[in-house]
C-alpha cells in the first residue's frame, strides 16, 4: 500500500513524484517510458519561462512559485536547469499578444521594457521587427533544459525514497478506502492517485468526457554563423507574432544551430504512437519563410529536428482539479503546448491537493467545472 501514485512521469507527474518523496510519503511513479523521453511533450531540449503571460494574468502568481521552485531544484541539483537570457516579443500593438503582455504587467507589476525598432535594431541585431510592431523585453526569462529538468524531479524523488517503475497503465479503480491500478506489470494500491498523463490523459480520464486534442509539432534547429545568436554573446530567447502565426525560440545554446517552431497552428492526430515523425512540408515550409523575413544570417541548412505533441484543452487552459467523483484522485491534464514552465510548481500543487485536500496556490480557474 502506497500513500499516492503517480501515473505519468513527464513534466508534471515527475515533479508531483519529486514534492510527494519530499514530504516523506511512500511513493511511486509508473510510465512506459523512461524520464526524459521523447514521445510526448517534454523535451527538444528546452522550454521557454517567462512572466509575462498573454493568455491569462492569473497564471503569474504560479509562475512565480514556479520560479523559486526551479531555482531551487538548480541549487538541489548543482546544474543549471533554468537558463536567463531574455525573451523579446514582437507582435501588433492591438493584438491578442501585446496586449495580453500589458495586461498581465500591469496586473502584477512585471518589469516589461517597450523598445523601439532602432533600440531592438541595436541590442539584438538578429531579431527583424515587422513594420509597426510592438516590441517587448523582458529580463527575468529564458529557458528550461526540458529532459534535464524531468530526470532531475525523478532521481531526485528516487534518492529520498519514492520508487519508479516502467509500466502500461490498464485502467485504475477506487476503492473505499483506497485506489487500484492495473499495469501491464501487476496492479498497485494507494490512498491517493495523481494522473498527470499528458496525451494518454483522455484514455485514463474519459469517465471525465473532456474533449482534449492532440497537435503534432515540430520543431527545427537551423545552423549559423553569426556570433549575436549565440546565448554566451547575450542572444535572448524570442516569441513573434507574424506570418500569420505564432512563431518561438532560442539562441544557439551550444554550438547546434538556433532553435525555432510554430506555436500556432499544428496538425491534429488521434494515434501519437504510430509514426509521425517524418517532416510535414508545409511546416517547413512556413518555418523557412519565417527565418527569411525576420532572422536574417540564419542558414536553411536544418542540423536537428524533433516532434512533440501539445494536449489541447477546449478553452486552451490548463485542467488542474480533484476528480469530481473521487476525492482520492487528482489530475492535471490539457497543458495546451505552454504548461512546462509551471510543471514545478504544478507537481507542488497536486502533491498537496492529493494528499492536503487543498493547496495554497490560487487555481480555481484551471477547474475541470469550467468545462462541463
Amino acid at each position: 500500500m502506497y500513500d499516492a501514485i503517480v501515473i505519468g512521469t513527464g513534466g508534471v507527474g515527475s515533479a508531483a513524484l519529486y514534492h510527494l518523496a519530499r514530504r516523506g510519503h511512500k511513493v511511486l511513479g509508473l510510465d512506459y517510458f523512461s524520464p526524459g523521453h521523447d514521445r510526448g511533450s517534454s523535451h527538444g531540449q528546452t522550454r521557454i519561462i517567462r512572466l509575462s503571460y498573454f493568455e491569462h494574468p492569473d497564471y503569474v502568481p504560479l509562475l512565480r512559485d514556479a520560479y523559486s521552485l526551479w531555482d531551487e531544484l538548480s541549487e538541489v541539483r548543482g546544474e543549471d536547469l533554468f537558463h536567463r537570457t531574455g525573451l523579446i516579443y514582437f507582435g501588433d500593438p492591438g493584438g491578442a499578444v501585446v496586449q495580453g503582455l500589458l495586461a498581465s504587467s500591469m496586473k502584477h507589476g512585471l518589469e516589461l521594457q517597450q523598445l523601439s525598432e532602432s533600440e531592438a535594431a541595436k541590442l539584438y541585431p538578429g531579431y527583424v521587427a515587422p513594420r509597426s510592431d510592438s516590441i517587448l523585453y523582458e529580463e527575468d526569462a529564458g529557458y528550461l533544459r526540458v529532459e534535464d529538468c524531468v530526470r532531475a524531479h525523478v532521481e531526485e524523488a528516487v534518492r529520498m525514497g519514492a520508487e519508479h517503475r516502467r509500466a502500461s497503465v490498464m485502467s485504475w479503480k477506487p476503492t473505499k478506502s483506497s485506489v487500484v491500478v492495473v499495469t501491464s506489470e501487476g496492479s498497485f494500491e494507494a490512498k491517493r492517485l495523481i494522473v498527470t498523463a499528458g496525451c494518454w490523459s483522455e484514455y485514463l480520464l474519459q469517465d471525465l468526457k473532456i474533449p482534449l486534442r492532440i497537435v503534432r509539432k515540430h520543431m527545427h534547429w537551423f545552423a549559423t554563423d553569426q556570433e549575436h545568436y549565440r546565448e554566451d554573446r547575450g542572444c535572448p530567447c524570442f516569441f513573434y507574432q507574424a506570418n500569420g502565426g505564432m512563431f518561438y525560440g532560442f539562441p544557439d545554446i551550444d554550438g547546434g544551430g538556433l532553435k525555432v517552431a510554430e506555436h500556432s497552428g499544428g496538425e491534429e492526430v488521434f494515434d501519437h504512437m504510430s509514426g509521425g515523425q517524418e517532416e510535414e512540408v508545409e511546416d517547413t515550409r512556413r518555418i523557412k519563410e519565417f527565418l527569411n523575413d525576420h532572422l536574417p544570417g540564419i542558414s536553411m541548412k536544418r542540423t536537428r529536428r524533433e516532434v512533440c505533441h501539445y494536449t489541447m484543452s477546449p478553452d486552451e487552459n490548463f485542467i488542474v482539479d480533484r476528480h469530481p467523483e473521487h476525492e482520492s484522485v487528482v489530475f492535471a491534464a490539457g497543458l495546451s503546448g505552454h504548461g512546462f514552465k509551471f510543471t514545478s510548481a504544478l507537481g507542488k500543487t497536486l502533491a498537496e491537493l492529493a494528499m492536503d485536500g487543498k493547496s495554497e496556490r490560487e487555481i480555481g480557474f484551471l477547474g475541470v467545472d469550467r468545462l462541463r
